[in-house]
């Protein structure tokens, strides 16, 4: 009797089957779910090669090097007035927040994916006029979440949809970074504030970001060698331990100084209509780079600038304007993320404080100040070790490991991101198929 069965007569055959076999006993997860993170490794990579580069095109109509300073000021208020038309037009654009949540819940929600529609003109706007945000949020929001739309229409399990949107974020890293395993380590740290609570997409996301950085490299895009100039450390010494938990006390410091600041201008800015508010962000802008042209742009290519040559004064003030700028650009929704403008401000206090400490050596105590910045606030202390020990080509893998766990644990009670919690399983036992 002829079978019935739709498979294709090559799928099969009996060495498919015994490679498909293989395959998923290797991996530990069903053919079609591995299918998924291949996939979504991929759209994660081209899309957030193709994010970046309609970034580079808009940062070179309306970035700060294009206009005058007072010049300047005009465009990011007349960006300010289109993203608040932008938002009442398309609606308010999704955030890492949400993305979050729905890690932890996962409820196949379309509305969701629709807020992408408003994320992607507004952020491509906010950073590429020169707010002080970066893409990193935008970007792995929406490589996270279009992960997490094809794993509810694949009808993967809920484990199975939270190990896809963690592959899709991991690759969004990768490609921002371009340091894979820090981005994929950061993808599994973010949706909590200790650990890593899906330990099961550890592998995938790994997976994840090494095709998503593939993708990028392969148009061109940064990644392939370090983006930071920074001298070349072969070794620690003794003292840069001690030094490092110094690091990390001082980078909680930075988190604290940006939570408050955030919240505080936040606290103001709610007053207004929010229809005013993105204008606003934009005179605030404005007004603080005539002062300080720090205050522009997340700060990733500016390290090299002040690299051996800026007074203790100059990075102070870089580092106050740039902290400045990001609480008003969170306050007044111009969107962005603050993961890099934290490494900025990191690198400039460290670098102002280091020749005043006795027997310090720079860079295990600059980076680590760095690296504690932005764990205090996104309570990431893996991630944020290999992304900016990659990001520099460092050998400091200890030293900036010490600073990140003192950063986090000085930082606890701060709370941030209001949706991470601990791992929720009630809503999925894990096995179902």
């Amino acid at each position: 009797m002829r079978s019935t069965s739709t498979t294709p007569h090559a799928l099969r055959h009996p060495a498919w089957l015994k490679a498909r076999a293989h395959l998923v006993d290797a991996s530990g997860v069903r053919l079609r779910v591995i299918a998924g993170i291949v996939l979504c490794g991929t759209i994660g990579g081209v899309l957030g090669a193709a994010y970046l580069a309609a970034l580079d095109l808009i940062h070179d109509l309306i970035g700060p090097h294009a206009w005058s300073p007072t010049n300047h000021v005009v465009v990011l208020v007349l960006v300010g007035i289109a993203v608040a038309g932008l938002v009442r037009a398309l609606g308010r654009p999704a955030d890492v927040e949400l993305l979050v949540d729905n890690i932890h819940v996962p409820d196949g929600n379309e509305q969701h994916d629709a807020r992408l529609r408003s994320l992607l003109p507004v952020s491509l706007l906010c950073i590429g006029a020169g707010g002080t945000l970066g893409p990193e949020a935008p970007l792995v929001t929406t490589t996270g979440t279009i992960a997490h739309r094809h794993a509810h229409r694949a009808g993967l399990s809920t484990t199975d949809v939270r190990i896809v949107t963690i592959t899709g974020m991991a690759a969004g890293f990768a490609v921002l970074f371009g340091a894979p395993l820090g981005g994929a380590l950061f993808a599994l740290e973010i949706p909590h504030r200790r650990g890593i609570g899906y330990h099961e997409a550890a592998v995938p996301a790994c997976i994840g970001a090494l095709i998503g950085f593939a993708c990028s490299t392969a148009t061109g895009r940064l990644g392939l060698g370090p983006i930071w100039d920074i001298p070349h450390v072969t070794g620690l010494e003794w003292p840069d331990l001690p030094w490092s938990v110094a690091a990390g006390a001082v980078g909680a410091v930075i988190a604290l100084a940006f939570t408050w600041t955030s919240r505080a201008l936040s606290s103001l800015a709610v007053i207004l209509p929010a229809v005013f508010r993105p204008a606003l962000g934009g005179v605030a802008l404005g007004l603080v780079a005539l002062y300080s042209p720090f205050v522009l742009t997340n700060g990733e290519f500016q390290i090299d600038q002040l690299l051996g040559s800026a007074t203790t004064t100059a990075l102070l003030v870089a580092a106050a304007a740039k902290l400045i700028g990001a609480s008003v650009c969170v306050a007044t929704g111009w969107r962005g993320g603050f993961i890099i403008p934290l490494f900025f401000v990191g690198f400039c206090v460290g670098e102002a404080l280091v020749p005043h400490l006795p027997g310090v050596t720079d860079w295990p105590f600059v980076l680590g100040v760095m690296i504690a910045a932005n764990v205090g606030v996104t309570k990431t202390p893996l991630g944020s070790t290999l992304v900016v020990t990659e990001m520099a080509s460092s050998a400091l893998l200890p030293s900036a490991l010490i600073a990140a766990i003192v950063g986090l644990v000085l930082t606890s009670s701060l709370n941030v991101i209001e949706s991470q919690r601990e791992r929720v399983d009630v809503y999925g036992s894990g096995n179902e198929r």
